[in-house]
């Protein structure tokens, strides 16, 4: 019986009397109206807010200064971003307790996740690398040795980190462990995964990465502005300070921008033209189709009440109108779904480490699902399906050696030759 009442229950009358006040408030809590929760009815509302802003203008300058800085800029704050995710998510479930009695386990997380972005970032990079040292053979060659085996050496790595976890799997112990480990693999696909499609849109044009990203902050800048002065109707219960009249006035205000800010930033070829190395230099490039202004005459009627006759639109303004959409309908349950996972685990924020924001992850949780729609989008309708001559180069640079292009070098020139000269 000494045993039984070890476990949680209370054993005193008043001890019960407290235990079941306490599961009434979380009860209580958790069913009461959602409308007393709201931003309006916050008294403490104005000191959050200035905290709030105080930390956005630092990120978002520290944010502008990076995007000038350019393409490996990014990347790396990128990267640092996913560790910082990674070390709060493990921490959620860690047990100091458990850990002490498991030397080394916290390490083998970590492995699981450097392995995992060694194989993602070698293959976003691969060509990119190639194409920055051709000009060096020996780098070249040995650059082109190890992507070739750049799968077999990630495998392997899992292997090794695999057979590390068996090997230390401790008695009384395995089910700590075993949820460590799914705990750790949830983090790589949900979190990782989805924000390495960070990286491949960068590299696309810092645009495909800066205008889902902006598009993501306005709409939840906007959803608390709204809510803060008109908040009245509830949105959902999984978030409580949401609103309806946050919601439709940060969809508006979100459209609004992904249509201007389109234009805004079409006209920079730095933002527009893909990278193809890893160098840091400045790009000019033709921006191709998508960037290049189309005029339409506006009818007589308008020109009576504004001053314009014709107007300038990018075909590309048109698409940063679907990314507006999903950034104002469908990436708002990216937080909707850390809201309910955060509740799952009775904790307010994922971390500390932004004042008035909470830890990176809250910040993170509808960017992510944004990365992933605009990688897609871009892929589907934006990149030409068809071969170009540089794709093919990209091929026969990464998957031929130095003689096999010598090769195909002569047979070119030979089949040339022959269809414009006639010779063979």
């Amino acid at each position: 019986m000494q045993k039984d009442n070890s476990t949680g229950t209370p054993s005193t009358p008043a001890a019960r009397v407290r235990h079941r006040r306490r599961s009434h408030e979380v009860i209580a809590e958790d069913g009461k109206a959602n409308g007393n929760d709201l931003l309006v009815h916050d008294s403490n509302k104005y000191k959050s807010m200035w905290i709030r802003a105080y930390s956005s203008i630092w990120m978002i300058g520290g944010f502008v200064f990076i995007i000038y800085m350019g393409h490996l800029y990014i990347m790396t704050m990128v990267v640092v971003i996913q560790i910082f995710m990674a070390r709060e998510l493990f921490n959620l479930l860690r047990r100091t307790h458990e850990d002490k009695q498991l030397p080394g386990f916290r390490l083998l997380n970590w492995h699981f996740f450097f392995t995992a972005m060694l194989f993602v970032y070698g293959r976003l990079l691969s060509q990119r690398l190639v194409n920055t040292i051709t000009s060096d053979r020996f780098l070249y060659q040995l650059v082109s040795s190890l992507f070739k085996y750049h799968m077999a050496i990630c495998y392997f790595l899992y292997i090794a980190g695999f057979m590390w976890f068996i090997l230390t799997l401790k008695k009384k112990m395995y089910k700590y462990q075993f949820g460590q480990y799914a705990w750790t693999h949830m983090i790589l696909i949900v979190v990782f995964a989805q924000s390495s499609f960070t990286v491949a849109n960068i590299f696309e044009g810092i645009f495909w990465f800066l205008l889902p990203a902006t598009l993501i902050a306005i709409n939840d800048i906007a959803a608390y502005i709204f809510g803060f002065f008109f908040g009245r109707t509830p949105l959902i219960k999984l978030s409580p300070k949401k609103t309806w009249e946050g919601f439709i006035g940060a969809s508006v205000t979100t459209m609004i921008s992904a249509f201007v800010l389109a234009n805004i930033m079409g006209r920079f070829p730095w933002l527009t033209c893909p990278r193809k190395d890893l160098s840091s230099g400045w790009l000019n490039c033709d921006p191709g189709p998508f960037f290049k202004p189309e005029h339409f005459t506006l009818p007589g009627w308008v020109s009576q009440w504004f001053p314009w006759k014709e107007v300038s639109i990018m075909p590309v303004q048109w698409h940063a109108l679907c990314l507006g959409l999903f950034a104002s309908i469908i990436a708002p349950f990216g937080g909707f779904f850390a809201s309910g996972f955060k509740r799952a685990f009775k904790i307010k924020d994922f971390g500390d480490s932004i004042p008035g924001h909470g830890g990176i992850t809250d910040r993170m949780d509808c960017q992510m699902v944004m990365a992933v729609f605009a990688y897609i989008y871009l892929q589907s309708f934006v990149v030409p399906q068809s071969l170009s001559v540089e794709r093919i180069l990209d091929q026969i640079l990464m998957n031929l050696t130095l003689e096999e292009q010598q090769a195909l070098y002569t047979k070119l020139g030979d089949i040339l030759q022959e269809r414009l000269f006639g010779e063979p």
